[in-house]
């Protein structure tokens, strides 16, 4: 039981960091149509940043103005990279945003070197909330839930509820129209790209405490950012989120299996024997596969559901 609970809340706190981060690009790809390739790396631009404004001024500040900063960082590349690459198609924008990512990289290791960097969890927060059992729960995996929590909500109140997210859905479907009311069009999608660039920083402050803080971390991360957009549906926050809760618990709960589909055999009174020509299949650890899983999900949605689970849009 203790298993079960634990692997319970660990799939959720993993699975809300995967939504902070599939958020942003979610908000970005639904506005305006840009694969952003290096998203991930601005998620991990975020966590150095505010590892660097937190050993200068302390966390709290950094919570705030390391995402700013990232917003920032996403306005200029929108305002003076992605708009001029633009009007020349889709894949200029993702080789653009896929050199960003390499540049990103290298910037990371230039400033703070390719070792991994001490994160701490700050003191306020660094404690168990509750004990169940024999194993605790760190308040600080419940604060990264109470964000990516008020994230969802906040997001999905503007979009559909406030005059600023019919701006910019408007924008989006009918831009000729809306520049015809007196917005201004480029201007919505500079801010929306640096609305997106700040969500993934945000995730880096948070998700820097809780994962290794290393230059290789939007590696690690990316391609996982990209499984859940396309399973949960491009262009849909809420399929984001579902998607999100999914892989993170099922991968959670596949990493604490240590069984095999050999054991799940012998246990219903089935003997394979190692003359089947599938043993060594049969015989893999649950864990061992848990990598993969996103990545099956991943196939099996394009083969039956190509929109996502949520999703407008075709993949």
């Amino acid at each position: 039981m203790e298993l079960v609970i634990f692997s319970l809340l660990n799939g959720l706190v993993y699975g809300l960091l995967l939504f902070m981060l599939s958020s942003g690009l979610t908000l970005i790809f639904s506005m305006m149509g840009v694969l952003n390739f290096a998203h991930a790396s601005v998620f991990m631009l975020g966590a150095y940043f505010s590892y660097q404004v937190g050993r200068w001024i302390g966390f709290w500040p950094a919570l705030a103005l390391a995402p700013a900063l990232c917003g920032v960082a996403g306005a200029l590349t929108e305002r003076y990279g992605l708009r001029t690459v633009h009007r020349h198609g889709h894949v200029s924008e993702l080789l653009f945003t896929f050199g960003l990512a390499f540049l990103i990289e290298e910037f990371v290791i230039m400033a703070w070197g390719r070792n991994p960097i001490e994160n701490r969890v700050p003191d306020l927060l660094d404690f168990p909330l509750f004990t169940l059992y024999t194993t605790s729960f760190p308040a600080y995996k419940a604060f990264m839930m109470v964000i990516s929590a008020g994230m969802f909500a906040f997001l999905y109140w503007v979009l559909r509820r406030t005059r600023t997210g019919l701006i910019i859905q408007a924008a989006l479907t009918h831009p000729n129209m809306a520049a015809a009311l007196g917005h201004n069009v480029p201007r919505v999608f500079m801010l929306v790209f640096a609305a997106g660039s700040a969500l993934a920083g945000l995730a880096g402050v948070i998700g820097g405490f809780a994962l290794l803080t290393a230059p290789n971390m939007a590696n690690a991360l990316g391609p996982i950012v990209f499984v859940v957009v396309v399973v949960g549906g491009l262009g849909s926050l809420s399929g984001a989120l579902l998607a999100s809760l999914l892989i993170g618990i099922v991968q959670t709960f596949s990493v604490a299996l240590d069984i095999s589909l050999l054991d799940a055999a012998r246990g219903v009174g089935l003997d394979i024997g190692r003359q089947n020509p599938l043993y060594e299949v049969w015989s893999v650890k649950i864990a061992q596969v848990a990598p993969m899983i996103p990545y099956f999900l991943l196939v099996l949605m394009l083969i039956v559901r190509p929109k996502g689970l949520m999703g407008t849009r075709e993949t």
